[in-house]
């Protein structure tokens, strides 16, 4: 009788609430009661930002306390998954991506935003990405919100391809990639031709790994959920690539991921960057910065598929087990809109926006200025991207640089620990396919069955 006398004086707060047109963002505590919310994100330049910016949040509601959890991306994924998937109060607000939305919208672990956004005056859900929003619902309604999206090309010096009398294609291939990277190798002066990522994890190394397999014609199953990680086009892809970093890439390759990469290209240790678009914001900054000015941008290498790029993007989402919702969301729907993009612009540079989340954002004449050298070329390989059809063959999954299968996130960091290792010189690419394709089979078994 409690509980429900509970729930009755909740409903009856809501109803009147609603019938008064009190709220229109749902906030039911009152206004000298002050909430905590608790917000894991990942720690990169991006959600740096959002940080320093959020003593502008609490000046506006002063009855809500902010309390971020910075992580690696890794330890991002792991930690918030855990907490997630076992209902725990840790956070209000979780940074999560396009792979784990709708999975675990389907399994009840996060709130349905849909009634939130419709109640939050100018949100406008309908300028978001057509393939965001598509890929942050299920059954048609938004479980996570963007805060950037993504696709990946290739960052290159303009000065040493001029000073070497090279010119980058407008639609370069891997074979041409290599052979810039042999040219502009110089170790002997701290510069080396191409940095790609070698770190382990299932969104470090396999990120762009993914695609140069998908473009060399290779694919994780066939239509039967048979594994193919020992096929010939898998086999090459791999091989190309870890020959690639290993001769041509920075020092410490199997240790290096995103922010590693961010490090060494932008304090001008290396001729080529092929990684996210959202790069440009470090790229760009001044501050952090010493080759702003002089990267060009070109389209994600090809092989035999006529695009490589990837779709990504991070993401805010309420856990179901959040016990400050309304609070989480009033700090959500602030990170991820439109004049929160409008802030950064005005307050840290037009460099340091958020790219890739809200058609408006392109139609800013300042954005479009700071952008012109990779603002289209990031929307045209978002638009490109298709998870549906990721390979040159038929497969049985959607995603690019990743699978939208649960298993994923345990069997891509496995695999990738074996071309981690592959990198370092720790094994062979056949030994570490070899032991791979165990791993897939036995996933691939389970969902044959």
């Amino acid at each position: 009788m409690h509980n429900r006398a509970r729930i009755g004086g909740a409903l009856a707060v809501v109803l009147a609430c609603v019938a008064s047109g009190c709220s229109s963002d749902g906030l039911l505590w009152s206004a000298d009661q002050t909430v905590t919310v608790s917000i894991a994100i990942v720690d990169n330049a991006q959600m740096q930002n959002a940080v320093a910016l959020s003593a502008e949040f609490e000046r506006e509601n002063p009855n809500i306390e902010l309390k971020f959890v910075q992580l690696s991306e890794n330890e991002a994924r792991a930690t918030i998954a855990a907490a997630v998937s076992t209902a725990a109060d840790d956070f209000d607000v979780v940074m999560i991506s396009n792979y784990e939305t709708e999975q675990w919208a389907e399994n009840g672990w996060l709130r349905d935003l849909s009634g939130y956004i419709a109640r939050t005056p100018g949100y406008d859900e309908a300028d978001f990405i057509p393939s965001l929003r598509q890929s942050l619902s299920h059954d048609g309604k938004m479980y996570s919100v963007p805060f950037y999206g993504e696709s990946s090309f290739l960052m290159y010096r303009k000065d040493l391809f001029e000073a070497a009398g090279m010119t980058m294609p407008e639609r370069p291939t891997w074979v041409e990639v290599e052979e810039f990277a042999a040219r502009l190798d110089s170790k002997t002066n701290g510069q080396s031709g191409i940095c790609l990522r070698g770190k382990p994890g299932w969104g470090e190394v396999l990120a762009p790994l993914n695609t140069v397999i998908n473009t060399f014609g290779g694919r994780w199953y066939d239509e039967q959920w048979n594994a193919q990680l020992t096929s010939p086009e898998v086999t090459r892809a791999v091989d190309f690539y870890v020959d690639l970093v290993r001769r041509y890439g920075q020092p410490g390759a199997a240790a290096s991921g995103y922010l590693e990469c961010a490090t060494e290209f932008s304090q001008g240790h290396a001729a080529m960057w092929y990684d996210s678009t959202a790069a440009v914001s470090t790229l760009e900054d001044p501050a952090t910065s010493q080759v702003v000015g002089k990267v060009g941008y070109a389209p994600a290498p090809i092989m035999y598929e006529a695009n490589s790029g990837w779709l990504y993007t991070w993401s805010l989402g309420i856990p179901a087990s959040s016990e400050n919702p309304d609070a989480a969301w009033k700090f959500a729907s602030w990170m991820t809109s439109k004049e929160y993009i409008r802030l950064v612009g005005a307050r840290l540079g037009w460099a340091q926006v958020p790219p890739g989340s809200r058609v408006s954002t392109y139609e800013i004449p300042e954005y479009q200025t700071a952008s012109a050298a990779y603002g289209p070329l990031t929307i045209a390989a978002m638009e490109a991207a298709n998870p549906e059809y990721p390979t040159l063959l038929p497969v049985p999954y959607n995603g690019i640089q990743f699978l939208t299968i649960p298993e994923f996130s345990s069997l891509g960091n496995r695999v990738s620990q074996q071309i981690s290792d592959a990198i370092a010189g720790r094994n062979d690419v056949r030994d570490a396919l070899a032991q791979s394709q165990g791993y897939a089979a036995a996933v691939g078994d389970a969902h044959r069955r």
